[in-house]
């Protein structure tokens, strides 16, 4: 457990306890897929959260991008375990207002659609920060973008 706490506050440490996190596909695809390259980079926020130390949340946009894989590979079965597992997490929906947003938020940064839309709903739902692996989101100011390496 101390290792956990360890790899927590190293990365994660500028966030407070009950803070909730919106993340980006890339880093769920690595954790399910136990990437052995980049998975570590977000596994201290995972661990906080199993810790309940963060609530995490991802978008329907996640959601299905996750899903994708599976279902191109044609594994059903993975696809669904994959769907529990992000399941047990805060879902965003794409609503009206978090898609006008995202419209705005992707002529200010030049955004993609997918990466804009993480961003209005990590405000939307007023998320403490955004974990991503997506280097676009160097140029977002107002809400802090965490890619995974220790701060």
């Amino acid at each position: 457990m101390t290792e956990r706490v360890s790899a927590y506050n190293s990365a994660w440490g500028g966030l407070s306890d009950g803070d909730t996190v919106l993340v980006d596909t890339a880093p769920w695809i690595y954790v399910l897929e136990d990437h052995a390259q980049f998975a570590p980079l977000f596994l201290g926020l995972f661990e906080a959260a199993e810790l309940g130390r963060l609530q995490l949340a991802l978008t329907t946009v996640t959601l299905a991008e996750v899903l994708s894989g599976p279902f191109k590979a044609k594994q059903t079965a993975l696809a669904k375990r994959y769907e529990k597992a992000l399941n047990r997490y805060q879902l965003v929906p794409l609503s009206a207002p978090i898609a006008s947003m995202a419209a705005q938020l992707r002529a200010q940064y030049r955004l993609k659609l997918p990466d804009a839309v993480q961003l209005a709903s990590a405000l939307d739902i007023g998320a403490a920060a955004l974990a991503t692996h997506d280097r676009e989101f160097s140029r977002v100011a107002g809400l802090p973008v965490l890619t995974g390496k220790a701060a």
